[in-house]
Parts: structure tokens; sequence; C-alpha cells
């Protein structure tokens, strides 16, 4: 499904210049569950962002089936992202004057979806991450791991092949951690495949594979038995 081949990233020129990736190589199979962990400054975020086309490598190759991911211009990635990529961050990033039900709507507005559909669509995300009866709710009347819930609805919301996940239980405790990855692990076994980068190792046990990075190299990769 997702191949990088000798994919390097460098910012700056010259003297200045820092190589993040070095010729990073990774196939992701449709339907897998994989995490990214490594040290601050390992270039694992920078990774996360190719993956998500929100950043562009110096060099190399990213194939999606049989689409050249790099070869796309600024807007065709926008268009790549949304129709194919589901978002979540660790900040929720939740429109705060805005119901539940109205921010995961949001993707639908741009796909063009009308008002009726959006809605049905919307409560039916909601439902499948348990938050059907506080649609009507605005964020600051939910709680951390209620709001990333919303979050999840919101990505998955438009349907995608590929959820990205950067920290997703970064600003939540122990309990809610357990409970988004739950719901994290269950829509992967319906399908989606997931990328997520986190630097807790009982976050990354609930992947199917996890690459390690450090200073711009796949380190190692290990395999959960689930």
């Amino acid at each position: 499904m997702i191949e990088l081949h000798d994919i390097s990233k460098v910012y700056g020129v010259a003297e200045t210049s820092s190589t993040v990736l070095k010729n990073i190589n990774i196939t992701i199979k449709e339907g897998e569950f994989v995490a990214i962990m490594g040290p601050s400054g390992s270039g694992k975020s920078t990774l996360l962002n190719i993956l998500g086309t929100l950043d562009v490598p110096s060099s190399g190759q990213y194939s999606f089936f049989d689409t050249d991911i790099t070869s796309l211009t600024k807007d065709q990635r926008s268009l790549f992202r949304r129709y194919v990529l589901g978002f979540i961050f660790q900040g929720f990033n939740l429109l705060k004057k805005t119901t539940a039900l109205d921010n995961v709507e949001m993707p639908l507005i741009y796909l063009g979806v009308k008002a009726k559909e959006r809605e049905e669509r919307a409560y039916t995300a909601l439902k499948a991450v348990g938050l059907e009866e506080r649609a009507h709710y605005e964020p600051s009347k939910l709680s951390g791991g209620q709001q990333q819930r919303v979050a999840i609805a919101r990505a998955i919301v438009t349907n995608p092949k590929v959820l990205i996940a950067d920290e997703p239980t970064g600003n939540l405790d122990s309990q809610r951690s357990h409970e988004i990855m739950e719901i994290l692990q269950e829509f992967n076994k319906n399908g989606i495949t997931i990328i997520m980068v986190t630097h807790e190792s009982d976050i990354a046990a609930y992947a199917s594979r996890v690459l390690h990075v450090r200073d711009g190299i796949i380190e190692k990769e290990e395999i959960n038995a689930h």
C-alpha cells in the first residue's frame, strides 16, 4: 500500500544544513497498524509528516498503491489528504464554540457533502466512538478523553484509507489513553490502516509493528503479537 524508497530529508543549505532522515525504506501493508517511536530529534515526526504529505522529502520516492506521491503538486497533495487520509493530533484541534457534531461535520463540508448527509455521517462517527449522547456539547463541556474521541470521529467521518495519529494520547491520563487506543485498535480491526507516532511503549504495544527511529534511520523493527 505504502512504499518509501530511500527517503531523505535535509533542512537548510550548505554549512547550515541538517539531515533529519537518511535513506529511509519502509513498506506498510493495507490494514496494518504501525507505531513509530524514537527520542526527541530522532526524525520520527518528520517521517510522519512525510507519510501524511504535510511535508515533502528532499530525495527518494513515496508511493501509495500506484500513485507517486513525490511527484504531486501542493494542490494535489492537499486533495490526497482530504480524500485518503484522516488525522488525529495530540492537541485535539477542535473548534471551541462549536458542538461536537459540527466539529465532526467539518471535513465533509470541504468534500461538498450536503447538510443532511453530513449530519447523518457525523452522528454515525460519534456513535462509533461512543459519544452520540454528547453530540450537542461544546468541547469545553467535554473531558480530554471525550475531546479526543470527537477528534477521532472527525478523522474517520470521511472514511479514510489511512489514519495518521501524532501522539494521540499525549494529553491524556493512563486510563483515558488506553480507552482511546482500544478505539483505534477496533478501527484497525475493521480495516483502517493506522500510522502512529508515540513515545510510550505501552501505547506502541497496541500496534502490530513498531519502527524505532534514531538519528534519522530505522534502528530496529519489532512485531507485536496480539
